[in-house]
């Protein structure tokens, strides 16, 4: 069978490696990045190398610069707009990412991750008091879910089909969940050959409808951390778990992925 091109970026390309098992990637020290089972195993190889880059110890974002977002969150207290706009800055590009996953594929050239960007850090301006009120709550997350009202609402107002939010799992009490849609656009990537439309299709249906049968806190797991390149302590305090579980879960996921990727063409073998 002719091998499907799926145009996807070299961060794609990377990823599909890491999954079939091909990844270089070092391995953690014991515990690290909350990984207490650090000896599971994937089809007979050590889940270890799946971590992406980018993933190093848990505890990495949270101590990086945290003076700094201290400092800044007390002028945006005192009403210092640029001081706001500095921290939006310091979490674009795990925002981006966010967005780009979540993004349903069929507003693809209608709306963009900037606009959606764009319009959450204005309802961010709006809203800041509302963090004020919890100020011992991580600021990051808590952007985190005003981008992902937005997302919602972009999708609400541009979609005249709703989501089905039967296969998805609440985050933060509003933020949009990775559906098997989002997931399967995104392995799958743009697509760049005209002959390979339908088998691209094809293959769209078939990764969507095994990704659905994953569970709804693996996948958004596998979404956080493989996706998104959150590290397992900001993935255990969105999903509201402890770090220890949200590593086993996203083992597990990885094993489940790996097995959907081995059926679907052009990602086998």
């Amino acid at each position: 069978m002719e091998r499907v091109d799926t145009g996807e970026t070299t961060a794609h390309r990377v990823v599909f490696s890491v999954i079939m098992g091909n990844g270089n990637r070092p391995q953690p020290r014991p515990g690290s990045d909350g990984f207490q089972d650090s000896s599971a195993t994937v089809a007979g190889s050590s889940a270890v190398p799946f971590i992406l880059k980018g993933m190093g110890t848990g505890n990495t974002m949270a101590v990086e610069g945290e003076s700094e977002i201290a400092e800044l969150l007390e002028r945006v207290r005192a009403g210092d707009q640029p001081a706001l706009a500095e921290l939006f800055a310091r979490h674009r590009d795990k925002l981006r990412r966010m967005v780009q996953l979540r993004l349903d594929h069929r507003l693809a050239g209608r709306v963009s991750p900037s606009d959606v960007l764009q319009e959450a850090y204005i309802d961010a301006l709006k809203r800041i008091d509302h963090y004020f009120e919890k100020p011992d709550q991580p600021f990051f997350g808590w952007l985190r879910l005003v981008v992902g009202q937005r997302l919602a609402d972009v999708h609400r107002e541009h979609l005249a089909q709703k989501r089905d939010v039967g296969q998805e799992i609440s985050i933060d009490r509003g933020a949009t969940a990775a559906d098997s849609a989002c997931l399967a656009a995104c392995l799958l990537g743009a697509g760049s050959s005209p002959s390979h439309a339908a088998a691209r299709t094809e293959s769209f249906v078939r990764l969507e409808e095994a990704l659905n049968s994953m569970d709804a806190l693996d996948r958004e797991v596998l979404a956080l951390r493989h996706f998104e390149e959150l590290s397992n302590a900001e993935t255990a305090a969105l999903l509201g778990v402890q770090p220890a579980a949200a590593s086993k879960r996203y083992v597990r996921a990885l094993a489940r992925l790996k097995q959907i990727l081995e059926t679907i063409p052009g990602f086998g073998g």
